[in-house]
């Protein structure tokens, strides 16, 4: 089964998250922020062995610390989608928008699609290109430990902000409600800030994307 811990990162409190494979201890690294020291630190007290950094989405916030993090594990970075290599390639200006230090550039060793799988282990992720928050965000879902880490798609009662560019407000809907919302009401998710939840409890409660918004 896969198991996992957040860390939160950044002024932003960013989730980053670390999972595995409880059998092999093969672990991922999901949105290394920043805070790079606290994250190899919860590695350090994990029996876990890192093969992989995965990205869901371009956003400085959930990728500023790729590239140091990288280079002290040397594993490779897979995803976000193509969709937001404008944003990987604007990470200085994204730095100075922010306030944050100047981080190195990068680009993915595999830039993920919908429909891919990400072996770790005994467990396979499965890759939903989920638009609307950016336009190349993907959500990692393992249905047999039924969670998801979904980004900036979706929070415990709210959603993603669509006002950045290449945002889309009705692309995000349609993500949560037709790509999210299917894979199960009992299906736990790790947001990208704050709070897990689950679709159910979404679908039922969450003032944006409930079913009684939608009728």
């Amino acid at each position: 089964m896969l198991q996992y811990r957040i860390q939160p990162v950044t002024p932003y409190q960013q989730n980053c998250s670390v999972i595995w494979c409880d059998e092999t201890g093969s672990a991922a690294v999901i949105d290394p922020g920043g805070d790079i020291a606290s994250i190899t630190g919860l590695l350090d007290r994990l029996d876990i062995h890192v093969e992989k950094i995965i990205l869901t989405h371009g956003h400085l916030d959930h990728v500023g610390g790729t590239a140091e993090l990288k280079a002290a594990l040397e594993v490779p970075v897979i995803g976000p989608h193509q969709g937001d290599g404008f944003w990987l390639s604007a990470l200085a200006d994204q730095a100075r928008m922010m306030n944050f230090a100047p981080v190195p550039p990068f680009n993915p060793d595999r830039w993920l699609n919908d429909g891919d799988q990400i072996a770790l282990g005994k467990l396979t992720l499965e890759v939903l290109h989920c638009p609307g928050h950016t336009p190349g965000h993907v959500v990692l879902f393992e249905k047999h430990s039924k969670m998801a880490f979904v980004g900036d798609v979706l929070f415990a009662g709210s959603i993603g902000r669509t006002d950045f560019p290449r945002g889309d407000h009705a692309s995000l809907i349609a993500s949560i409600r037709e790509k999210l919302f299917p894979l199960g009401d009992d299906i736990t998710f790790v947001p990208g800030h704050g709070p897990t939840s689950t679709f159910g409890e979404e679908r039922r409660t969450n003032p944006f994307v409930s079913d009684s918004r939608f009728g």
